[in-house]
């Protein structure tokens, strides 16, 4: 672990791809927008807004492109979408086609383990990698940025535990077409504070340098813990979704990713900025309750932020 916490830590909102993928209540593209805007305005400055994958296994990102068009120009904000293939890729470029912004930055997924690999994207662990790596060079040649997750990196739900040591050796393969990060996934929410805080420092031994993002489930519990051992570890870059939403429509069982709101609230208890207003975000999500017609995961949207008198 480092000696010392950092002081600013980058929030990446998930809640408009990953938060609502697994949604039964559909969200259409002005809702989706509404939910983006809402989190810019809340301070939001990197957003996952919409994912390239085949809508008939995943509907509620069936719109992507016209939820691209529809968001504001702000060079304040990096706008993120997800690719699985190369036909997600070549869609996503597409959206920055006839002078339009488009994404600002494509997201690349590797899985841990063939099984999850298979039944999320036809394809083996290793060709999962492989296909990371071709398309970081098209994303070169193209001149977009982008990153790659480790998919199930703690754990998966049909092969169990993951050897770190394979991680860590995906993790090389994908550093040498140079992504702008790499980031480590506890997809089905079983990883823990000791295995976090391992398998970071393993990551960075490795690959000194390269920025180490890290995205938690609250599956089991474990979720804000986890994130406090990575940051303790050395992470500066987190994932979280607004209200608490979320989960792999793959993975059996799957919850939420950890919340945006209470997240904010133990970082900023805790003396470490997010340039997050955690206030306007919980106005956002009661707009998001009222939508989906039930309470969201998030703890802090229900209990409130510190009491303001003190009671």
């Amino acid at each position: 672990m480092t000696d010392q916490m950092i002081h600013d830590v980058e929030i990446v909102e998930v809640g408009a791809r990953d938060g609502l993928q697994n949604e039964k209540v559909i969200f259409d593209t002005d809702s989706k927008v509404r939910l983006i805007n809402d989190a810019i305005s809340a301070g939001a400055k990197r957003l996952e807004v919409a994912s390239f994958v085949n809508p008939k296994r995943v509907p509620q990102m069936a719109d992507g492109e016209a939820v691209i068009a529809a968001l504001e120009d702000n060079k304040d904000v990096i706008y993120i979408g997800l690719v699985l293939n190369k036909r997600g890729f070549l869609r996503a470029l597409e959206t920055r086609e006839g002078g339009n912004r488009g994404v600002d930055e494509v997201g690349l997924v590797a899985v841990a383990t063939d099984t999850f690999a298979t039944k999320n994207q036809g394809q083996t662990s290793l060709e999962s990698v492989e296909l990371c790596a071709e398309m970081l060079k098209m994303a070169r040649r193209e001149n977009i940025q982008a990153q790659v997750t480790l998919s199930a990196a703690f754990g998966c739900p049909f092969e169990g535990r993951v050897s770190q040591d394979h991680v860590v050796e995906m993790a090389r393969r994908v550093a040498e077409e140079n992504p702008i990060e790499i980031a480590v996934a506890d997809t089905i929410g079983v990883g823990n504070p000791v295995a976090v805080a391992s398998l970071v420092q393993k990551l960075k031994e490795a690959l000194p340098g390269m920025p180490i993002r890290a995205h938690f489930h609250n599956t089991r519990g474990t979720g804000l813990a986890n994130a406090y051992a990575a940051l303790q570890a050395g992470v500066t870059v987190l994932d979280s979704s607004i209200g608490g939403l979320g989960g792999c429509p793959f993975a059996p069982k799957a919850t939420g990713n950890i919340a945006t709101e209470d997240l904010v609230y133990m970082l900023d208890e805790a003396g470490i900025n997010t340039g997050i207003d955690m206030d306007a975000y919980l106005r956002a999500t009661k707009w998001i309750e009222g939508h989906l017609g039930r309470p969201v995961p998030a703890m802090v949207s229900q209990a409130g932020g510190f009491p303001k008198d003190g009671t």
